[in-house]
């Protein structure tokens, strides 16, 4: 029987791509799914101590938030003692639909990393030898800004919205009790949308690569990028101006860096037009 020979990448019909990436998505979908059991399993220390921490008055962002508020001289305002709503369940199949949706939101963010991997793996093979090599901490940093993302979203802006919207009443006649599904989602939502923000840097990275985006672009909607990262930092926090102003900072720190890494990768590229058309002349 004859051997079976590995394909070589760049000889790899359309159909052969397919089959490729179908590979790569089922193994990626496995990395998630077996993350999630472990997610699944470990449900007390997901919804007591991570999810439903938030909700506590002693959660390390109030703490912080109330010493801050001490040492520049402000009231005890910014100190809770309560966080005054409960949650519910309403439905039959609710909690333990929650605890599935959970859990492969928590395995997709732990094999995250992997994910990438699986990305990197397929796309790799129609890379030169030098970006190959420019582009090894890829899934380093992409994953790295992720995490960061789904923390800022976690520890700031969830416990931000929770306990403005959480408190919050048109009148005391009016109890606050919570929906399961509406606070967990507020969370999910929160980490999980800062986790993709924080990815901008890399994004531009690529668009910068196949030349759709320039440092002049970026440059002269500039403007533009502030009215949109206010507007998604007005929807995605409470309806006070010091919380969207705590999202938009790193936001717009990030867009600086997206203009940085889009400087130097065009600079790279032309460099390197210069230098194979030095090689062609000689």
């Amino acid at each position: 029987m004859a051997k079976k020979t590995k394909v070589n990448p760049n000889e790899m019909s359309f159909l052969d791509h397919l089959e490729e990436l179908r590979w790569h998505l089922i193994r990626a979908t496995l990395s998630v799914l077996i993350a999630g059991v472990v997610a699944f399993i470990a449900k007390e220390f997901i919804f007591d101590v991570v999810l439903l921490g938030p909700k506590q008055p002693g959660f390390i962002t109030y703490r912080v938030l109330c010493n801050v508020a001490q040492s520049i001289g402000l009231d005890e305002s910014f100190c809770y003692t309560e966080i005054p709503f409960s949650i519910q369940n309403r439905t039959m199949s609710g909690q333990f639909s929650i605890h599935m949706w959970t859990a492969i939101t928590a395995g997709f963010i732990i094999a995250f990393p992997y994910i990438l991997y699986e990305f990197w793996r397929f796309i790799s093979p129609a890379l030169h030898d030098k970006e190959r090599k420019a582009s090894r901490g890829f899934i380093v940093i992409a994953s790295l800004l992720f995490f960061i993302g789904v923390l800022f979203g976690y520890y700031i802006i969830s416990p931000l919205s929770i306990n403005f919207l959480g408190s919050y009443q048109v009148s005391k006649e009016v109890v606050n009790e919570i929906d399961l599904d509406s606070y967990m989602g507020l969370i999910r939502a929160s980490a999980l949308a800062s986790g993709i923000i924080f990815e901008l840097p890399i994004i531009m990275f690529l668009l910068t690569k196949i030349g759709l985006v320039t440092p002049e672009i970026l440059r002269q909607y500039r403007k533009f990028a502030l009215v949109g990262i206010l507007i998604v930092s007005a929807i995605i926090t409470p309806p006070d101006i010091a919380s969207q102003i705590v999202v938009a900072i790193p936001v717009l720190i990030l867009y600086e860096i997206s203009i940085f890494i889009s400087k130097m990768v065009l600079k790279k590229e032309r460099k390197k037009e210069i230098e194979e058309k030095s090689i062609t002349k000689n």
